[in-house]
C-alpha cells in the first residue's frame, strides 16, 4: 500500500537504490577506486594475456647467459687486440726483443686496425642485430681468410710477416669470425626473449634502432673497403715475390735479417788482390739508380770487379731492427762481405747521403779501403734535412696508410707499373719496407748518425786518396752546399781532384759530362 507521505516509496526507492548500488559496484570490480586524474589511461590496457610490452626494457637479448658470456668475451678479445695494436706501434720505433719483423710492420698495425674497428661494432651496437651486420661481417671474415692464406701460403710473404704478421692476420680473421658468430647469438637471444616475454617476434625498429644499423653499416662498409684494398696490395707484393734477386741476401745480426750483396766480375781478380769497386747508393736503390752507369763502366774496362748493396730496407734487403742508424748498416754491409768472402781492397763510391755509410765504412776498415770517391755527398752538418721531425711524422703517418695501396694499386691496373718499378724503381718510395727504412734514417740522423759520422771523420786515415765530384747546379745556386762540398774535400790529406760538373744535376751522371768526369776519375783510383 502506498503510504500517503510516501514512506513505502522511500523504502522501495531505497530497497532500488541499494540492488542497483550492488550492480554497480559489481561493473566495476576491478577499477582503480581512487578518482581520475592526468595519468589515468583513457582506454583499458589491450594486453590481459599474462605478456610485456615489447617495448619494456626486460625484454633484452641480456637475459640470456649466453648473450652475456659472448659480449664479455668480445670486450676481452677487444682490450687484447688494443694492448697488441699499441705494442706494434711502439715496435715501429723500438723493435721489442723477439718482435722484429723483416717486413715493414705496417701491415701487422693495419690488420689489427681492422680488428679493432670490428670488435668496437660488435660492442657498440651489440643488442641490434640485423641481417645487413651479418652479411657486412661475413665479407670481412671472407677477405681476411684469403689474406691469411695467401700469408701463410707464399713463402716471401711469410719470411717478411715473420710469427708477429702471421699472429696479426690469423687474429684478425678469427676475430671476424667471433663477430659473425656474436651477431647470429644476439639475433637468437633477441628473439628467444621476445617470444618468451611478449609472445611474438618484434619486427619493429625505434628511431634510435634504424640510426643504430645505419651507422654501423657505414663503418662496416668502410672496414670492407679497407679489407679489400689490403688483399689488392697483398696480391702485388704477392707478384714482386716473384722478381729474381740477383747475387745473395745473407743473413746478419744474429740472423735478424737478410741484405742483398751482388758482386760483378771475374773473382780470379778477387783472389789475386785486385780492387774492387764498392758502391753505396743515393737515397733510392741503387739498381733504379746507379745501375747503368756501372754497368756501362764495367764494360768499358774502367773496373774489373764492383760490388754493390742495398741497405736495410731498399730493394731486396730486408728491414732492420729498429732504431736503426748508418754505422749499424754499414755492420750488416761488413758482415755480409765477409760471408761472401770479400775482403778488398776496396774503391769506395757513393752519392748523396751514401756518402755517410761509405765514409763510416772506411773509417772502420782502414786497411782495406784504398780509396774514396764522393759524388754531390752529404755533409754530416746538413743531417739535420733528413731528421727534420715533420718529415718523420708524415713518414709514419704514410707507412700507416701504405698497406692501402692507395698509389701501387691505382699504378699496377692503369698506369703500366712493373715488378722492377715497385721494388727498386721509380715506384718504389711507394713501398712500405722503403718507407720504413727512411723512418728509421730520420730518427736517428740527428742522434746516433750524426755521432757516428762525427766519429769516423776523427779515425778517417788521412792518406787515403779522395775524388769528389759536385753538382754544378747546386753548387751555384745554394751557398751552404758549395760551402759543404769544399769542406768535404778536406776529410783527407790526400785530395786526388775536385770536379764541379757544370749543368749537372744532383744525380751528377745523369748528363754526358758528369757521365765523362765520374768514369775519369772512378778509372783513376781503381789503378792506384
Amino acid at each position: 500500500m502506498v503510504s500517503l507521505w510516501g514512506t513505502k516509496n522511500k523504502k522501495d526507492g531505497g530497497e532500488d537504490q541499494v540492488q542497483h548500488h550492488g550492480e554497480g559496484s559489481n561493473d566495476t570490480n576491478g577499477r582503480r577506486s581512487h578518482d581520475a586524474d592526468e595519468r589515468t589511461r583513457l582506454l583499458p590496457s589491450q594486453r590481459n594475456d599474462g605478456y610485456l610490452d615489447p617495448d619494456d626494457p626486460a625484454v633484452s637479448p641480456y637475459n640470456l647467459w649466453s648473450v652475456r658470456a659472448v659480449r664479455f668475451f668480445a670486450v676481452l678479445f677487444l682490450v687484447i687486440t688494443f694492448l697488441w695494436w699499441v705494442l706494434l706501434l711502439v715496435s715501429i720505433f723500438v723493435s721489442p726483443p723477439g718482435m722484429h719483423t723483416p717486413g715493414s710492420g705496417f701491415f701487422d698495425v693495419s690488420y689489427t686496425t681492422v680488428t679493432l674497428g670490428n670488435l668496437l661494432v660488435a660492442i657498440l651496437f651489440f643488442s641490434i642485430p640485423s641481417k645487413a651486420l651479418e652479411i657486412t661481417n661475413i665479407l670481412v671474415a671472407v677477405l681476411l681468410l684469403v689474406d691469411m692464406i695467401m700469408i701463410l701460403s707464399i713463402t716471401q710473404l711469410r719470411v717478411e710477416e715473420g710469427w708477429v704478421g702471421m699472429t696479426s692476420v690469423i687474429w684478425s680473421a678469427v676475430m671476424a669470425g667471433y663477430s659473425v658468430m656474436t651477431d647470429r647469438i644476439v639475433a637468437w637471444g633477441k628473439q628467444e626473449e621476445e617470444e618468451r616475454l611478449t609472445g611474438r617476434k618484434e619486427t619493429r625498429r625505434s628511431l634510435r634502432e634504424w640510426c643504430g644499423v645505419l651507422t654501423y653499416t657505414v663503418i662496416m662498409i668502410i672496414l670492407i673497403i679497407v679489407t679489400i684494398l689490403l688483399t689488392g696490395t697483398l696480391i702485388i707484393r704477392a707478384r714482386d715475390a716473384t722478381l729474381e734477386v740477383p747475387g745473395y741476401q745473407w743473413s746478419v745480426d744474429n740472423q735478424k735479417y737478410r741484405v742483398h750483396l751482388q758482386c760483378i766480375g771475374n773473382e780470379t781478380f778477387r783472389d789475386e788482390g785486385y780492387t774492387t769497386v764498392l758502391i753505396e747508393a743515393d737515397e733510392n736503390p741503387y739498381e733504379g739508380t746507379l745501375a747503368p752507369f756501372f754497368e756501362n763502366a764495367y764494360k768499358n774496362g774502367s773496373m774489373e770487379r764492383y760490388c754493390y748493396w742495398d741497405r736495410p730496407g731498399l730493394a731486396f734487403s730486408d728491414n732492420a731492427p729498429s732504431p736503426h742508424s748508418a754505422g749499424m748498416s754499414v755492420d750488416a754491409l761488413s758482415e755480409a762481405l765477409a760471408q761472401a768472402g770479400e775482403d778488398g781492397p776496396f774503391v769506395l763510391v757513393s752519392a748523396g747521403i751514401g756518402s755517410i755509410y761509405s765514409r763510416i765504412f772506411s773509417s772502420r776498415h782502414r786497411g782495406e779501403v784504398k780509396a774514396l770517391l764522393l759524388i754531390d755527398a752529404l755533409h754530416e752538418d746538413l743531417l739535420w734535412k733528413v731528421g727534420e721531425p715533420g718529415k718523420g711524422f708524415l713518414l709514419w703517418a704514410w707507412g700507416i696508410i701504405s698497406p692501402l695501396g692507395l698509389q701501387r694499386l691505382p699504378g699496377a691496373i692503369f698506369r703500366g707499373r712493373t715488378r722492377e718499378d715497385r721494388v727498386y724503381g721509380r715506384s718504389a718510395y711507394q713501398n712500405g719496407k722503403f718507407i720504413k727504412a727512411k723512418l728509421q734514417e730520420n730518427l736517428v740522423a740527428t742522434s746516433l748518425t750524426k755521432t757516428e759520422i762525427n766519429q769516423a771523420r776523427n779515425i778517417q786515415d788521412k792518406d787515403t786518396p779522395l775524388v769528389v765530384v759536385s753538382s754544378g747546379i747546386l753548387y751555384r745556386s745554394d751557398q751552404d752546399w758549395a760551402d759543404k762540398q769544399q769542406q768535404l774535400t778536406k776529410i783527407t790529406d790526400n785530395l786526388v781532384a775536385w770536379d764541379v760538373v757544370k749543368r749537372a744535376p744532383h744525380d751528377v751522371w745523369k748528363t754526358l759530362e758528369g757521365h765523362k768526369a765520374i768514369e775519369k776519375r772512378l778509372k783513376q783510383l781503381v789503378v792506384l
